[in-house]
């Protein structure tokens, strides 16, 4: 099915990275699902600087598949870049992201798009079935996200649905997409869940490994202070300078006690009221120039919304000229192979 750029309503960003034996059977999923569903979508595969003919495969499978338009990094950016790279390129109202590892059937799609339609922004996949310790490491994960952000959604980190808003609005950074769901609910947007089933992966090999349970937790800790005392920063460095500037005045009572009551003068104690107070001063004068810095990166972000809001009224008000100026620009990537593709075999 071809469709063009106003009649898209799901865009599926897929990122594969070595998943060459995958590529086949995932098109065919999709057709399937497209056909049965009469949805208008297209489905963006992002190679992800693939060492093993991943982007080889995913063009070849263009001329027999309209919906799906390739593209690639150079080198391996990881996870988020390719989704940015997919989102960029998108032109559906309502964004899904879908792995290519065939863990995930595409007939589940529907049930996340149509959970969109009903008046969610964001929708989740909640996994059933098991996969080994990765089950347990994202058990504790979800449970510690749930606990710290206060977000009630049981997994964080699978398939999700969202409004195109939604992904223009929530920034991101990198290994960051498996915190989207808990920054839009921080914006506002309403997110649900859906229980979507997991298959064992039947061909290539999982990109899981240790390192990504201790980035995991800092990437955590990071979102937990941008979404709360990034906004607030005084009241960090201010309990922090308070508490300072009280065992400061606290070491002097006991300093002035030892001299009156005792007769005896610890010079260690003189220097450690100094260090104390000047120390809590510090982290007061700290507080205030975060504070500043904040009130700016609000302005930013405020200027950001309205500028992106703009964008969306004149496209609608005028589409012809968005779709002409699209038509224009590349819809490949920096990869040396895209650099003679014809963009209207996206199409």
């Amino acid at each position: 099915m071809r469709n063009t750029e106003g009649r898209v309503k799901v865009s599926v960003v897929v990122p594969a990275y070595n998943e060459v034996e995958n590529i086949v059977p995932l098109m065919e999923e999709f057709s399937k699902m497209f056909s049965h569903t009469r949805m208008y979508g297209e489905v963006i595969l992002v190679d992800d600087g693939s060492t093993d003919g991943t982007f080889l495969k995913a063009r070849g499978c263009q001329e027999k598949y309209h919906f799906l338009r390739v593209v690639a990094h150079q080198r391996n950016r990881g996870l988020t870049e390719a989704l940015m790279t997919g989102f960029s390129r998108a032109r559906g109202k309502i964004f899904v992201f879908w792995p290519a590892d065939l863990q995930y059937v595409p007939q589940d799609i529907p049930k996340l798009v149509e959970r969109i339609d009903n008046g969610y922004d964001v929708v989740c996949g909640w996994k059933q079935g098991s996969y080994g310790l990765k089950s347990f490491v994202s058990s504790i994960y979800n449970l510690l996200s749930r606990m710290t952000f206060r977000v009630k959604v049981h997994d964080l980190n699978s398939v999700k649905a969202f409004r195109r808003e939604v992904a223009q609005e929530v920034p991101l950074r990198k290994d960051w997409h498996r915190y989207m769901v808990v920054m839009a609910a921080d914006k506002g947007y309403k997110v649900g869940e859906v229980k979507v089933k997991l298959y064992p992966r039947r061909f290539g090999e999982s990109k899981f490994g240790f390192w990504r349970i201790p980035i995991g937790f800092l990437d955590l800790l990071s979102v937990k202070f941008q979404l709360s005392f990034m906004k607030k920063p005084l009241l960090l460095f201010g309990f922090l300078g308070l508490i300072l500037i009280l065992l400061g005045i606290l070491t002097g009572g006991v300093a002035v006690y030892l001299r009156i009551a005792k007769n005896e003068g610890l010079r260690p104690l003189l220097y450690l009221v100094i260090l104390l107070i000047l120390s809590g001063i510090s982290f007061f004068a700290l507080g205030f120039l975060a504070e500043a810095m904040a009130g700016i990166r609000e302005e930013i972000e405020n200027l950001r919304v309205r500028l992106t809001k703009s964008y969306r009224r004149e496209r609608r008000r005028f589409p012809n000229r968005f779709s002409s100026s699209n038509k224009k620009m590349p819809q490949n990537s920096d990869h040396p192979r895209n650099k003679n593709e014809n963009p209207a075999n996206h199409k």
